[in-house]
């Protein structure tokens, strides 16, 4: 991926602190008729909410989660597990019976860590807990043996441009928030790069650690020396950093066996409901079935896939089919940029007006509180009205931003789009770590993100009219 096409996404990031949109922040109402139809799906929400929460439903999806990981395990772009994965959820979705169950092939990037480790041969010896980011290159066999330049941020760096040749760069940023400081993960390495460095070790982007480090993506820029780049965790970035300011120096032998392939071909997985009056128009829910090679994936972002499965689950459990279609995409190397999302949008953007909206859920499946989402005053006024069928398990609120990864490129072309809000206080905490398993979901939590996001997209998908974009 383009360092710039990385950058951009920080941008599109969601926000996961925001507060829930008030009737100030868009001075619109729908009319009375709308409110009208809205209202008479109270039965159905019920029907979805009691069958999700309540009936033969409940844990569905977290059983079927769990089953697949299990299976699967680690998922990452280019890996025989991802292929795995795909061939396993193509027939899981044909043996559930939804429609035209296909695969989409996607060009995606391929890279594998291989061996690596770090060892802090002075003051004293201290093996240093790992992940390398992917994109990065290798070390030598023998390894990187060279002295720690500890910084806190960018313009510290810069400031010791002078003492940063020949060195391995260690940052020890604070965490501001995931979209303030993941910066240091994706620039890293190019930042230090610039000015000479070696290596670079970078603290984990996380508010809390068990020494756990965290991978995840970097880019590089063609114009400046590649090299070897991974995230450490707060534990060992701290000690460094106070081992540095006492005037002590540090020693540190890096070795990385990462290795970067020609794409490879993978596989949007995508299922349906057909709609039964309008079938050429689109409600379209997602998650990325793709994951990085630690941990299970099953926070991020199988909780995701399985509650937009589980949504047209639901809906056929029902004997309901909405007047549009209801499209189910899972999508792959969404870790590596979007990269599924991206040729997904180029493929079907001709159509784009008849897509009404594109919902996916990328930051857990914890406790809801509402949905983000982006569009119209009107299409949130109207959203609001939808949210209200959700009283029953008192979740009813709209938060600001709506846009993730995936489906970034349809809401920058104006359609709207709704993402799932949880408490996701602690999501960084595993967040792209060994810790991300299936011990961090919670059936009933996932039962809850399913009953919203089958009410939402069911609603949406039968009413007369499409959500306006204006």
């Amino acid at each position: 991926m383009k360092f710039l096409f990385l950058i951009a996404f920080i941008h599109v990031l969601p926000q996961c602190t925001g507060k829930p949109l008030g009737r100030d922040d868009c001075h619109q109402q729908p009319s009375e008729e709308i409110k009208r139809e809205i209202a008479g799906y109270s039965d159905i929400a019920k029907a979805i909410i009691n069958l999700a929460v309540y009936g033969k439903a409940q844990n569905r999806s977290y059983e079927r989660l769990a089953r697949f990981v299990d299976t699967t395990g680690p998922r990452l772009s280019g890996s025989k597990n991802l292929e795995l994965a795909i061939k396993y959820m193509f027939n899981a979705l044909l043996e559930d019976r939804l429609e035209n169950v296909n695969l989409e092939p996607v060009k995606v990037p391929h890279w594998e860590r291989g061996e690596e480790s770090a060892v802090m041969l002075a003051p004293r010896n201290h093996s240093v807990a790992i992940l390398g980011l992917g994109s990065s290159v290798a070390t030598p066999p023998e390894g990187i043996t060279a002295e720690v330049l500890v910084v806190t941020s960018f313009d510290d760096l810069h400031k010791r441009a002078q003492d940063a040749k020949g060195k391995i760069v260690v940052y020890n940023q604070p965490f501001v928030s995931y979209e303030e400081t993941v910066k240091y993960r994706l620039q890293g390495a190019v930042e230090a790069g610039k000015v000479g460095a070696v290596a670079s070790l970078i603290r984990s982007i996380t508010s809390f650690s068990i020494y756990s480090p965290h991978t995840g993506w970097q880019a590089y820029q063609s114009d400046v020396p590649k090299i070897p780049t991974a995230c450490i965790s707060i534990e060992d970035a701290e000690m460094m950093a106070r081992i540095s300011s006492r005037g002590t120096k540090i020693v540190v032998t890096l070795k990385m066996g990462a290795k970067t392939y020609p794409d490879s071909v993978s596989f949007n997985t995508v299922a349906e409901i057909v709609g039964s009056k309008y079938p050429e128009q689109v409600v379209l829910v997602s998650g990325h079935l793709d994951s990085w090679d630690v941990g299970q994936g099953a926070m991020d972002d199988g909780g995701g896939a399985f509650i937009s499965w589980e949504a047209l689950s639901l809906i056929k459990d029902l004997g309901l089919r909405p007047k549009r279609t209801l499209r189910l995409v899972l999508w792959t190397a969404e870790e590596q940029g979007g990269v599924g999302g991206e040729q997904y949008y180029q493929l079907h953007k001709g159509n784009i007006s008849n897509f009404d909206i594109v919902m996916e859920s990328d930051v857990g499946t914890f406790m809801p509180t509402g949905l983000g989402f982006t569009g119209s005053c009107k299409a949130h006024a109207i959203l609001k009205e939808v949210m209200q069928l959700l009283q029953p398990i008192n979740v009813t609120d709209i938060y600001e931003n709506g846009s993730e990864t995936d489906t970034g490129y349809w809401l920058k072309d104006g359609v709207p789009g709704a993402s799932l809000h949880d408490d996701d206080s602690k999501y960084f905490w595993f967040h792209h770590t060994q810790g991300d398993t299936m011990t961090v979901q919670d059936p009933s939590q996932m039962n809850l993100c399913a009953a919203i996001w089958t009410v939402v997209s069911y609603v949406i998908a039968d009413m007369e009219e499409m959500l306006p974009r204006k």
